[in-house]
């Protein structure tokens, strides 16, 4: 069971989660617990140890403020003494760890990759003790761990690290299996670990997730579920398309493509070792236990419609390269990527004509004008390419479904549905895997093709 941080960021939430893990218990369930940090934590960790740089950083005042939130819910949430003692006292050791960390950075005047990390590991390393003393607190024996001490070790990638796979599966059988058969609950940390140099690392986006399906696969466990806010995965946003429903049950494949597209802020590889091990992720909702959620599984059981969801990714921005020396000149596109992956820069989206003289991209809204600089200075006055622009007012829709498969007139039914309520589509893109087929509107459009492809496929209904 994993938690995220909507799930603990108050003392009664905290007391709910720790209620349902014993639930789980007394109905005769074998627990591994992962646990997020605080909602909103993280991203406060991370302005932190950006701004801690700055010659005003009031370290200080921060992390007081930071650690007054966590005593404070640690003691409306921990009602043994003893078990409050020792959160109380973990807190204030890592409170005086976290103020020479920063006012190191501050003293240099700079924060980097490695260091950034050690800052962000705070936010799971304070929430994991206070869920510890809540469970202890109505009789259940439990033992809270790091990443790094339940054995996932990654490379030194900071801000995405890589786990070493077999290694940290050995680990994690080696450690947590005693745990679980002395009858306790291990509450891991999610989101962090180890290097091999013993760096502290975290593993990307939605790391937590990860977390939990790596002990997954290392204890081959029944399934995994990740217990968050909402009932599970939806067919849209509510909040665009007000009669979206929770999908009942997905594909792994369907599940990699709707979380890559924002469907749920999961690590793009987090369902990749329940993938190997063929282990069911159920998403569930912490305030709504009795509703199953959303089961992903290798072999979903209903079938389903054509198109399961409809997805949206904003703060996106719209490359084009052209120019008619990329026609038959073997290299370009390879040319074209290299600039872009030297830096950094993720590429989300690519089209090309068959021409030859045109390449349309999607990236990250964030790193827009960086890509567009980055390639005219590679580019242009090579006799390669004659003009690049840029459009920032994008998004990307995207209607995901294994049903679309070998469908014949899927895609026409998703241009005159979008083409019906007047958008204009940018960019299309569609793989040979058939799940997913993604549109580029402008911005303003986006929750009209939304509901229009939501509508068109009838998703609202039974599915």
């Amino acid at each position: 069971m994993k938690f995220g941080g909507t799930s603990l960021d108050d003392a009664e939430k905290m007391k709910h989660v720790a209620g349902l893990i014993s639930r789980y218990l007394d109905e005769g369930y074998e627990l591994v617990v992962v646990a997020s940090a605080l909602s909103g934590v993280t991203d406060e960790l991370l302005k932190m140890s950006r701004d801690a740089s700055r010659a005003d950083a009031d370290v200080t005042g921060w992390v007081d403020k930071l650690f007054e939130k966590h005593i404070g819910i640690a003691e409306n949430a921990v009602s043994n003494s003893d078990a409050l003692n020792t959160v109380v006292k973990t807190l204030e050791e890592l409170r005086d760890e976290l103020e020479k960390l920063l006012y190191g950075i501050h003293y240099i005047r700079e924060v980097t990759p490695r260091s950034r990390d050690y800052v962000l590991s705070f936010g799971e390393r304070m929430s994991t003790p206070i869920l510890w003393g809540s469970l202890t607190s109505i009789g259940v024996k439990t033992r809270w761990l790091t990443g790094w001490d339940a054995g996932i070790v990654t490379d030194s990638n900071y801000g995405e690290a890589k786990p070493f796979i077999e290694l940290s599966k050995l680990q994690l059988k080696t450690r947590l299996q005693p745990i679980i058969d002395r009858g306790e609950v291990p509450v891991v940390t999610g989101y962090i670990a180890k290097s091999q140099d013993g760096s502290i690392t975290t593993l990307g986006r939605g790391g937590s997730d990860y977390t939990a399906t790596l002990i997954a696969a290392a204890l081959k466990v029944d399934e995994v579920w990740l217990w968050t806010d909402v009932d599970g995965l939806m067919t849209a946003d509510p909040r665009i398309e007000p009669s979206a429903k929770t999908i009942k049950e997905l594909s792994f494949e369907e599940a990699v493509e709707m979380t890559a597209l924002g469907a749920k802020r999961m690590h793009p590889r987090a369902l990749e070792p329940a993938m190997e091990e063929d282990i069911p992720v159920r998403i569930r909702n912490t305030f709504n236990p009795d509703n199953p959620g959303t089961i992903i599984t290798s072999k979903p059981k209903e079938p389903g419609g054509i198109v399961k969801a409809v997805t949206l990714v904003r703060d996106v921005g719209l490359i084009n390269v052209q120019g008619f020396g990329m026609v038959g000149t073997p290299g370009t596109a390879a040319r074209i990527f290299q600039v872009l992956g030297n830096a950094g820069i993720n590429i989300m989206m690519i089209s090309q004509t068959v021409s030859e003289s045109n390449i349309s991209m999607i990236v990250p809204g964030s790193v827009l004008m960086k890509a567009v600089s980055l390639l005219e200075t590679a580019l242009l006055g090579t006799g390669l390419v004659k003009d690049i622009t840029y459009e920032s007012d994008v998004s990307v829709v995207a209607a995901v479904g294994r049903g679309m498969r070998g469908r014949p007139g899927t895609a026409a039914r998703i241009f005159k549905a979008v083409a019906e309520k007047g958008v204009n589509i940018r960019m299309i893109a569609q793989g040979s895997s058939e799940l997913n087929i993604s549109l580029v509107v402008k911005e303003g459009d986006c929750e009209k093709a939304v509901r229009a492809i939501h509508e068109e496929f009838r998703l609202g209904g039974s599915n």
